[in-house]
Parts: structure tokens; sequence; C-alpha cells
């Protein structure tokens, strides 16, 4: 079977296309490079011997899908993670994240309505749930009012989404809420490459582990927590990647029971941010140059999941803990500044 996967040479994305060529998935990528790196397809190669299919354009450019879905008319299935992903920047530039998340989305389920029958997955995000009432978050808490653009785009595309299913049946699609991916795969092929300063604790923390940056700044030390810091969930990036292949299968499959279903993917574990400092200082053997600072606008205080409905109805479990993930992270880190 053919799948797209827009934004497949990201971090996530990057890592779905190696899992799902690992089933046998045939696969095509869509990827402006606005923020990944066509180097990236000798890390998918070397992992799996396969070279996907690369098509480079912006999918803001409505004209460049239309043409792309005449040409591959045979697309099982779309995972669509293309999209503007940062908080801070987000709040900044609403408008271009409302553009560049929202209407490629459009341009895309504008196609796939055209289809006898047509599959999607959808890269969403714990922040639809913003600050949520109780802890571990389950997919019936309600979603709130986005803290951020970013967050908005996300209960938007959600919205968009489920409205196109009641009105398209033969369109399946699943959203998958995910909670804070990290890490890198495990034969350091690939991993997550940001470019210029991370927007990520994670790949902050381990530039400054290897010198790159001078200090990790931890923005808020006064939250209602226990060490006054932040809580996430941490979920290593593999076993992410192989959720959207499971949530993959039951559409293709037609497991689904509905034509628009939710989930929750993330390890249902909380970590404040000094437990993913001190995480790495176990693993690396190294202190951590990190100081406490103001908080930061759009942050939340805690956000872990309840994963019962994705351990059970997508029989998909995160196996990794957050060490295992931090190594990975850590291990990538060093290989791709030698």
């Amino acid at each position: 079977m053919k799948i797209l996967v827009t934004g497949g040479l990201g971090f996530i994305g990057s890592h779905t296309v190696v899992e799902l060529q690992s089933k046998g998935f045939e696969v095509v990528i869509i990827d402006d490079l606005s923020n990944s790196s066509e180097k990236v397809i000798d890390g998918i190669v070397a992992i799996t011997g396969v070279k996907p299919v690369f098509e480079k354009f912006d999918l803001k450019e409505k004209t460049k899908v239309q043409d792309f879905f005449k040409r591959h008319s045979n697309i099982a299935g779309v995972i669509h993670f293309a999209a503007s992903k940062a908080v801070g920047e987000s709040v900044e530039k609403p408008l271009l994240y409302y553009e560049n998340n929202i209407g490629t989305l459009v341009y895309m389920l504008q196609e796939l309505s055209a289809m006898q029958t047509a599959n999607f997955i959808f890269s969403s995000s714990c922040t639809v749930y913003g600050q949520a009432d109780k802890m571990p978050i389950t997919e019936s808490a309600p979603v709130k009012e986005a803290e951020s653009p970013y967050g908005n785009t996300k209960q938007m595309g959600e919205e968009i989404i489920r409205d196109t299913c009641k009105v398209v049946p033969a369109l399946n699609a699943i959203a998958l809420r995910y909670f804070n991916p990290m890490g890198a795969h495990p034969s350091t092929e690939i991993g997550e490459l940001p470019i210029g300063v991370p927007q990520n604790l994670v790949p902050f923390i381990t530039q400054t582990g290897a010198g790159i940056r001078e200090q990790l700044s931890v923005f808020g030390g006064d939250y209602p927590t226990q060490d006054g810091t932040c809580i996430r969930d941490y979920i290593h990036v593999v076993d992410l990647a192989k959720a959207h292949v499971v949530a993959l299968e039951r559409l293709v499959s037609g497991k689904n029971s509905e034509n628009y279903e939710v989930f929750n993917v993330g390890t249902g574990t909380g970590s404040s941010v000094l437990e993913a400092i001190q995480s790495f200082e176990r693993v690396s053997g190294k202190k951590l140059n990190y100081k406490i600072v103001d908080r930061r606008a759009g942050d939340i205080t805690a956000a872990y999941a309840d994963t019962t409905k994705a351990n059970t109805v997508l029989g998909w479990k995160a196996e990794s803990t957050l060490d295992e993930a931090m190594k990975s992270a850590w291990d990538w880190e060093q290989k791709i500044r030698k």
C-alpha cells in the first residue's frame, strides 16, 4: 500500500517513515524542508534499506497539492505531520501558524474527500486540553480554550476533520493527541534536528550537555508541582512512530468503530523538567548547567496522558522509559557533533 507522509523528513515524520517501511508499506514523502533536511533520507535508507519517494514542495501551494493527487491516485492513506509547531513562536506570529497549519490541512482534506475511500491520520497534540482539570488526561477531558495559536490550530484542525468526516462517510480519520516526543532511533541514523535555537526541552538539554549552549533556562520554578517545575509526559519518538502505524492499520483494515476517532499517545507518566534534567545527568554522567528563570507565555503546569484507550482499543503501548529515551537523544547529539 502506498502511504503519503507529509512533513516526512521532520523529527516524528522520519521515524514514522522508518516504521512504515519496516512493515512493508510504500512511502511517499512531501516536505518543504523549512524545518528539516534532505539528508534525513540517507538515514532512513541506512536503517530500512529502502529509499522513499520524496517530493519537495510547500503544501500551502494548493495547485501543487491537487497535481500531486492527480499523479498519485492510488494513495491508500495519509499521515499528516506537516505543520509549524513552536508554542512561543506561534504567540509572536499567529497568522503564520493559521495559514500554515490550517490552510494546508484544508487542501489535503479537499483532495481526500474526492476519493472513493480515504484514510487520514492527523498529528494532533495534548495542547488541545489546555490546563486540564484532572490528571492523567483522558480523551473525554474537555477541550479548553487554547493557551497559544499553535494549540488553537490543533483544536481547529480536529474540528475541521470531524466536520468533514460527518459529511464524507468515505473518509476515515484518527487524530493522535501526543504528549512530548523525544529521543532518537537506536541506530542513531535519524533523530531530532532543530534548526536554530531548539524550542523543545530535550534538544536544548543535549545541546547544553554537548557545550553548544552555555546554559539551559528552566522556565518557571514556582509552579504548584513537587519541585516547582512543569510536568510533561515524555514519550520516545520510536514508540510514537509505531502508534501511527498501528492507527493506520486500524483504518485500512476497517477496524475503526467510527469514521473519526481520537487517541492519546503518551506513556501515562508525568516527569518534571528537573526530573528530565536528572535523567540526562544519569545517562550521560555529566552535570548540566541550568538556571531557573521566569515562566514562559503559553506554558501550562502539568500534562500527562491516560493511555487506557490507546492500550486497549488500538493495542499499542509505549515501551521505553524516560532514561532510555534520554540516552537515545544523547547518543544522537554526540553523533551529530562528530
